[in-house]
């Protein structure tokens, strides 16, 4: 409830509105009969026909502004029900924007799309259906019971004690069903999970011939659901069958005591046909609120869903405050790592361990190293998708956690090995980094990153379409993308992480010299494996189990680094027996 009462405050207004109208709607619904049965009453002690039409008018005016009012509240629900969403929708986006790769891995991807897709439109669902029908159900008993006790209070008695019983056993049975409609939306998040990998890895399903294997994990995943789903509506079956067991008895019970009321001349005809009527609302507004009650315990296990990630504090967050910089002149040292030391969270031993070098202006600094020596792991931190456990990353002199991330991102463009692109057009995906890019920027970064030949062969030239990932590009065109979008932002580092993997010897070659003049006023990073790509760095970084082995340039290293001459000497063997 706290989530909701966070999101609705903003929109009270809009709240206020939709419960008058409903209290109004349900008022009207409950003065018809009311007026029906004085009518009635009044035709059989032989009123004029006057007064009858009288009271006619009245049940259609009253029916008329009833109804209007179901509308109206029907309207400013579903618009309030929409906006409540919009803002968990933007809430949840802007607090995955703060997370962390840990924290990502935390609660699984496919768990925060759930929790932004699935679970926020059960609760919108669930919401319209709580106020238009289990908020009218506590004002339509009470309304209906005041108006039975005012007819004659032992009818009035046994429909307060019908109702009673009904809200108890409803009570009951959603406190019992909560615990499966949590077990729900885990195994939802599974079905996702099993689901998702099905779909993206469908190649390598195929392609092992797995796809018995994969059925079963999927049959497996979707009939825990099915059970539990099961389970939890044979509850409220239970509940329905219950309900009119109650209404039908309190039915019986209002004719049987009526013959004798009547005759005392405590009760009228007319009214008979009221307390029915009351009767009849009441359970019509009782069972739909079970059926709305069947979606709540999905609802408030989505809202405590949504909730734990809103109130879960990032790993790495922004600094309280942000000192000013001056920027008046530029160091020549862009990038510094000060005796830094890395640790994942959930690992024994250190990762990167004491880390030492500079990356300045006009210079490449390249990194080389095994699989598994931490290359990557120094781009993460370097985009402060990682904290140092020890030491300092500087950035023109600053630590980078007393900066700003959007500040520390602005200095930085970032490629990685697995190119990513955006569904859009070339253009829109070149200008990610620089919106205010001209088309001529544009060609220029392409030409450097060696596609711009390639994007002159479409028909449609930039404003060719790209579909979500590129996939309708190849590997090295995706990559070459991404470094013309790095290029066009014009920062002061450029950090390519094994970027030019996808590339064959030739167009490495180009891309690399075509760099040279493109990047001399800003400090490259180059994270590679292949010893061709990174030959021409003034400072080459040998990594080796998260430890420097060797810093130099190619000449030095291969005179005093044997990490680096094996890895040289297996490469250039590599090529010649090709």
């Amino acid at each position: 409830m706290k989530l909701m009462f966070r999101f609705i405050k903003p929109h009270w207004k809009l709240c206020v509105i939709t419960m008058l109208m409903l209290i109004v709607d349900v008022t009207g619904g409950l003065y018809i009969p009311t007026l029906a049965a004085e009518m009635m009453n009044q035709g059989v002690s032989g009123s004029s026909f006057d007064v009858l039409l009288n009271m006619g008018a009245k049940m259609a005016i009253g029916s008329l502004i009833a109804g209007l009012c179901a509308v109206i509240g029907g309207y400013t629900c579903a618009t309030l029900a929409a906006r409540i969403g919009k803002d968990m929708r933007v809430a949840l986006y802007e607090k995955s924007l703060k997370l962390s790769i840990y924290d990502f891995r935390q609660f699984g991807t496919a768990s925060i799309t759930t929790r932004t897709v699935s679970d926020i439109t059960n609760i919108q669902t669930a919401f319209i259906s709580f106020m238009q029908m289990v908020v009218p159900v506590p004002i339509i008993c009470v309304i209906a019971l005041i108006l039975s006790f005012r007819l004659d209070a032992q009818i009035g008695m046994v429909l307060l004690i019908a109702v009673i019983i009904i809200l108890t056993l409803a009570y009951l049975i959603i406190k019992s069903a909560s615990p499966l409609f949590k077990r729900l939306q885990k195994l939802l998040d599974s079905m996702s999970i099993v689901l998702l990998e099905n779909i993206t890895g469908v190649r390598v399903i195929r392609a092992f011939n797995n796809e018995s294997r994969e059925q079963e994990r999927l049959n497996v995943s979707f009939s825990n659901y099915a059970i539990t789903s099961i389970k939890a509506n044979r509850k409220f079956a239970n509940l329905d069958g219950l309900s009119f067991f109650c209404i039908n008895f309190v039915i019986i019970t209002v004719f049987w005591l009526s013959g004798g009321r009547i005759a005392a001349g405590h009760f009228q005809i007319g009214d008979i046909t009221a307390v029915i009527e009351y009767t009849y609302l009441i359970l019509f507004f009782i069972m739909m609120a079970q059926m709305v009650i069947l979606t709540l315990p999905r609802a408030l296990e989505c809202c405590s869903r949504i909730q734990t990630l809103l109130d879960y504090a990032p790993e790495i967050s922004d600094p309280a405050s942000v000192p000013s910089l001056d920027t008046t002149h530029s160091r020549s040292e862009v990038l510094t790592f000060q005796n830094v030391s890395f640790q994942f969270a959930d690992a024994e031993e250190n990762s990167l361990s004491n880390l030492n070098f500079t990356c300045r202006r006009s210079e490449t600094t390249a990194i080389i190293g095994g699989t598994g020596s931490g290359k990557s792991t120094i781009a993460s931190m370097i985009l402060r998708f990682h904290d140092v456990t020890e030491g300092a990353i500087l950035i023109n002199g600053r630590d980078i956690r007393q900066m700003s991330q959007e500040d520390l991102r602005n200095h930085l463009a970032y490629v990685q090995q697995k190119a990513m692109l955006f569904s859009g057009t070339i253009a829109e995906n070149l200008r990610y980094g620089n919106a205010n890019a001209t088309d001529e920027k544009l060609i220029h970064a392409a030409n450097v990153a060696q596609i711009g030949d390639f994007i002159h062969s479409l028909p449609d030239g930039l404003n060719s379409f790209v579909a979500q990932g590129g996939t309708n590009f190849s590997g090295g065109q995706r990559q070459r993308l991404s470094i013309a979008r790095a290029l066009v932002k014009k920062p002061e580092l450029y950090i390519f992480d094994d970027s030019f993997s996808a590339l064959d010897f030739k167009t490495d070659a180009a891309l690399r010299k075509a760099l040279i003049p493109e990047t001399k006023d800003a400090a490259v990073l180059i994270i590679a494996q292949r010893v061709s790509s990174i030959r021409h760095a003034q400072q080459i970084i040998v990594l080796d189990e998260g430890e420097v082995k060797g810093i130099g340039n190619h000449d030095q290293l291969m005179e005093n680094c044997p990490i680096y001459i094996d890895i040289y000497e297996s490469q250039t063997k590599e090529v010649q027996e090709v």
